[in-house]
């Protein structure tokens, strides 16, 4: 089934490029099915290649997905026209009354800031804890996965040496999990980041666990809830020329950058990507979508705010 965004959205034209069936809101409006909604709060500078990348993830599966995009009242990105903003963003004043199947929360820009320095920490705050009760499945990214697990659990981030920039090999702590549901022993996923989380202060925390990690980028996908919240520290959605892009800026900029592990041919940045993790990054949002979002959700978006954990009474940290 296709996903559903706003008319005229940029990313139409650039997935239609790529054989990717989308379906505007003029289309969608034809069709006697009640779609998946799923909000996207857009943290990300570059908004055009971001909302691409998801709704790229979105679409590849049988259910018809509606996708809304959010942006935050307290803050106004400086690398997207206002005229973007107003015609494909809704302000979370706007959806506070609302409740929604799924919703993504991206990485930010503001991982080397002390969380309560971020210019909209309040307002991320509020947004942490509206999600908890009118949504039933939420992923958090990156610095999203970060800031959410200190505010409900008060884990710390923690600044790394260098950069932790590449391709990363990955295997699953709990290979039960329908969210790893046709995933090999192994798995890539891309991460770009210059923080992290220690595997120490989540195992400190009963309410939390860790479904897959790395032996060089750490632990990468980890929940709560029974899956009612999933936190991602690497970037799955990244298309083939993310990292490459990232490269480049930090490059013109004067950074200490190191060329991205695991990515380039050779280790050679003339030469064009390895693509190593985008089967599984479809899969990984095929799976939360299907088990964690579909198979959850009630028929009334109304009654999500009475959701206990995902799979309870009998559920197990290998059922996660």
């Amino acid at each position: 089934m296709p996903v559903k965004i706003p008319n005229n959205l940029p990313a139409i034209e650039l997935l239609k490029e790529e054989n990717i069936f989308v379906m505007s809101d003029l289309r969608a409006s034809t069709q006697d099915i009640r779609p998946l909604r799923v909000l996207i709060l857009n943290l990300m500078p570059l908004k055009i290649s971001t909302e691409t990348d998801f709704v790229r993830l979105l679409s590849n599966n049988p259910l018809q997905v509606e996708v809304e995009f959010l942006r935050l009242d307290t803050h106004t990105p400086k690398n997207t026209s206002e005229e973007h903003l107003e015609l494909f963003y809704k302000g979370f004043s706007q959806v506070t009354d609302n409740f929604y199947d799924g919703m993504i929360i991206t990485g930010a820009p503001v991982e080397m800031l002390p969380f309560e320095e971020v210019s909209y920490w309040n307002e991320m705050k509020d947004i942490f804890d509206w999600a908890k009760t009118h949504v039933t499945s939420t992923l958090y990214i990156c610095w999203a996965a970060q800031a959410a697990l200190h505010h409900f659990y008060g884990v710390e981030k923690v600044p790394l040496d260098q950069k932790l920039f590449g391709v990363f090999r990955h295997s699953t702590t709990q290979h039960r999990s329908p969210l790893f549901r046709g995933f090999d022993d192994e798995f890539y996923i891309p991460h770009s980041r210059h923080t992290t989380i220690t595997k120490d202060a989540l195992l400190a925390n009963d309410e939390i666990a860790i479904l897959a990690e790395s032996d060089e980028a750490g632990v990468a996908v980890v929940c709560s809830r029974g899956g009612r919240e999933f936190y991602l520290t690497g970037h799955s959605e990244y298309s083939p020329w993310t990292l490459h892009e990232e490269y480049l800026r930090d490059v013109e900029r004067g950074s200490n950058i190191q060329l991205p592990v695991n990515y380039y041919r050779n280790d050679d940045a003339s030469k064009a990507p390895l693509v190593r993790w985008s089967g599984h990054a479809n899969l990984l949002f095929n799976n939360w979508l299907n088990y964690f979002v579909y198979q959850e959700t009630p028929y009334d978006l109304k009654d999500v705010p009475h959701l206990g954990a995902l799979n309870e009474p009998n559920a197990t940290i290998a059922d996660i």
